[in-house]
C-alpha cells in the first residue's frame, strides 16, 4: 500500500453482503447493481470513515470486538448513561449509523466535522480537543434493559433473557440519579479532555434523539516497572484488579468475557455484558483505621498487593492457610476471600472518581466507578451476592449507582454501531 493510498481514510463504501444483510434484499431475491448500491448508500447515510494507521496514540475502531474492553486500560474515563427519545426502530438505527463515522474520526484524533468556514453558525465540533492527538481514545457502546421495554422501538423479541436490571444487593443505597439507562457510552483515553470531548460531541450530534441520564468521570494512575504498567491503586491505596484474566489470551477471554455463538441472542455474539456500580468510599472512616485492619479487610498487603502471608502480588492465595493461633491468615469476612468463594471470574476495568462533597458535613463524594465485563451477568451477580452482609469492606463503602448494559460485538468495515441488533438475517 502506498502512502497516498493510506491517506484515503474517508472512502465511501459498503460491501454488497453487508447491504443485503441490512435491507433483507438477499432474502427477497433482489439483485442490486453497482448504481443501486450507490443510491442505497445515500438513503442509509452509510458514509464509512477509515481507521487512520498514521494517527498518533491510536486505537482501532473496527474489529471483532469493541474497543475499550480488552484494550489496555487508559488513565481516564468519561462514562455516560443516556435515555432514548426516538419513536421508531428506524430512528434508533439511524442514530447508531450517525454516531459511527463520528466515533471513527474522534478515535483518529480528528474533529467530528471539517473546520468551520461560516462564522455565523455553530461549528460542527465543540473544539476543546483541537491540537490533542487520539490519546488512545476508545468508545464502547451498550444498551440497557429499559431500551427493550419501549414499545415504539419493537425490540422486545431481541432482548436476551439475561439482560435484566441488576438485583438489589445487601447494603445497597442506590440513588435513582445514578441508576440504569437505555444506552451507555464508555469513553476512555489517556487525556481527560479527549474522553469528555468524545461523549459531549456524540450527545450533541444526537440532540433531540437522546438525553443524558447520568454521567461520571474517573481516573487511574499506573506505576511503571520498566516499560510495563503495574496494577493501579484505588482511593483506599490498595491495588485494584490484581487477578484479572489475561486480555492477551484469547481462550481466557472467551471463557470469561466474550459471548460465543449460541450463548445468547445471536446479535450478542462477540459482545459482552457491562456491570456498572458507583461505589462511594468513606475515606474519612478509612483514614482512621489501622493499617493492619485495612489489610485484614481486603485480605492483601497494601504496599505489595500480595495475599496476606505472601510477598508478591500475583502469588496464589491459599484460603486454607492458618496462623499459629489457628485463625485463617485471610479472614473469613475479607473482601478477597468472599469474592473467590463465588468461584466466578470477571474482567475489571474500574476507575476512581472524586466529585466534590456529599453534603454540608464536607464528606467526600469519592470512590470507585466499578466497571466489569463478563459473558454472563450472573458472574458478577454471584460475586456480589457472595459479599452479602458479611464483607468487612461494607463498613467503608456504600453502593450508590448501578446499571447493566449489553455491549455490542465489534463493528466491521461497511457496518455500523449495533448493526447486529437490527439484522434480519
Amino acid at each position: 500500500m502506498t502512502d497516498q493510498t493510506e491517506e484515503k481514510f474517508y472512502e465511501k463504501k459498503i460491501s454488497r453482503r453487508q447491504m443485503l444483510k441490512y435491507t433483507g434484499a438477499g432474502a427477497a431475491g433482489v439483485v442490486i447493481g453497482a448504481s443501486g448500491i450507490g443510491s442505497m448508500l445515500n438513503v442509509f447515510g452509510m458514509v464509512e470513515e477509515e481507521d487512520n494507521p498514521r494517527a498518533k496514540h491510536k486505537i482501532n475502531f473496527y474489529g471483532k470486538h469493541q474497543s475499550g474492553i480488552a484494550t489496555e486500560t487508559q488513565s481516564y474515563v468519561y462514562f455516560a448513561s443516556l435515555n432514548v427519545l426516538v419513536n421508531s426502530q428506524k430512528e434508533l438505527m439511524d442514530l447508531f449509523k450517525m454516531w459511527t463515522p463520528l466515533s471513527v474520526r474522534m478515535m483518529n484524533g480528528e474533529q467530528v466535522g471539517d473546520p468551520a468556514t461560516n462564522m455565523l453558525i455553530p461549528a460542527k465540533d465543540t473544539g476543546e480537543a483541537v491540537g490533542l492527538d487520539a490519546s488512545n481514545l476508545t468508545l464502547t457502546f451498550g444498551v440497557g434493559p429499559s431500551l427493550f421495554e419501549k414499545q415504539q422501538l419493537g425490540l422486545a423479541s431481541k432482548r436476551p433473557a439475561e439482560l435484566q436490571d441488576l438485583p438489589h444487593f445487601p447494603k445497597d443505597q442506590l440513588d435513582p440519579a445514578y441508576t440504569g439507562g437505555d444506552i451507555c457510552i464508555q469513553a476512555c483515553a489517556d487525556d481527560p479532555q479527549v474522553a469528555f470531548h468524545a461523549v459531549r460531541n456524540l450527545v450533541r450530534a444526537a440532540s433531540g434523539k437522546v438525553s443524558l441520564k447520568w454521567s461520571q468521570a474517573g481516573f487511574n494512575s499506573f506505576p511503571m516497572k520498566g516499560k510495563k504498567k503495574e496494577t493501579p491503586r484505588n482511593l483506599f491505596a490498595f491495588k485494584d484488579g490484581s487477578i484479572n484474566p489475561n486480555a492477551a489470551k484469547e481462550t481466557e477471554m472467551n471463557e470469561v468475557v466474550w459471548i460465543g455463538s449460541g450463548e445468547s441472542k445471536s446479535w450478542m455474539t462477540n459482545g459482552s455484558y457491562l456491570a456498572v456500580r458507583r461505589v462511594q468510599m468513606h475515606l474519612e472512616t478509612w483514614d482512621r483505621t489501622a493499617l493492619q485492619e485495612q489489610e485484614a479487610t481486603f485480605g492483601r498487603h497494601r504496599d505489595t498487593g500480595a495475599p496476606l502471608g505472601k510477598k508478591k502480588e500475583m502469588e496464589e492465595m491459599n484460603l486454607d492457610e492458618k496462623d499459629a493461633s489457628g485463625e485463617y491468615v485471610v479472614a473469613e469476612n475479607s473482601h478477597v476471600r468472599l469474592a473467590m468463594q463465588a468461584k466466578e471470574r470477571i474482567y475489571r476495568r474500574s476507575f476512581s472518581y472524586s466529585s466534590g462533597v456529599m453534603d454540608a458535613t464536607g464528606t467526600f463524594d469519592a470512590g470507585l466507578l466499578f466497571l466489569s465485563f463478563q459473558k454472563r451477568p450472573q458472574q458478577f451477580i454471584a460475586i456480589q451476592n457472595s459479599f452479602g452482609r458479611e464483607d468487612k469492606l461494607n463498613e467503608y463503602i456504600t453502593h450508590r449507582g448501578s446499571a447493566l448494559f449489553a455491549c455490542f460485538p465489534g463493528i466491521q468495515k461497511g457496518g455500523f454501531i449495533g448493526d447486529s441488533l437490527f439484522s434480519i438475517l
